[in-house]
């Protein structure tokens, strides 16, 4: 189900991991694995807690995205908001444990008719930051 208004659209990916939710969830809420396949943050497993997302793609440049814990059910369900350059949406991820693992689902809901640019940007960005996650969960414990 899409949770964004009738006039937004939302990304939604799909995962089914090989990994059980407690060890996806310590991937999604630890500040130094989130770094590794997100951006460097300072975000902590609070409701309410404010945090930032930081990423210098290149030299000179850096990306802020301003971020609130808005849900948190640990190994289940983590959201936050996410406010970057006129974007203001949510960002939920929904764990659902499975015979082989996790079935992960990652939302990016809010984004207007006019923002078609953020929107496939944030469909290319997600799918390769997933991509990325399922490499770090790959590791041995």
């Amino acid at each position: 189900m899409n949770s964004a208004p009738l006039d937004r659209r939302a990304v939604v990916l799909d995962r089914d991991l090989a990994h059980r939710p407690e060890k996806v969830w310590r991937a999604i809420t630890q500040p130094h694995l989130i770094a590794e396949w997100l951006m460097a943050n300072d975000f902590a497993p609070e409701l309410g807690r404010d945090f930032r997302l930081r990423n210098t793609p290149q030299p000179g440049m850096e990306i802020v995205i301003d971020c609130r814990v808005l849900a948190i059910e640990p190994h289940h369900t983590l959201s936050y908001s996410w406010s970057a350059y006129g974007l203001e949406s949510i960002v939920t991820f929904t764990l659902t444990p499975t015979a082989s693992g996790t079935h992960l689902r990652l939302e990016q809901a809010g984004f207007g008719p006019d923002q078609d640019a953020a929107f496939k940007g944030a469909r290319a960005g997600w799918t390769q930051f997933l991509r990325t996650l399922t490499t770090i969960l790959d590791r041995p414990e």
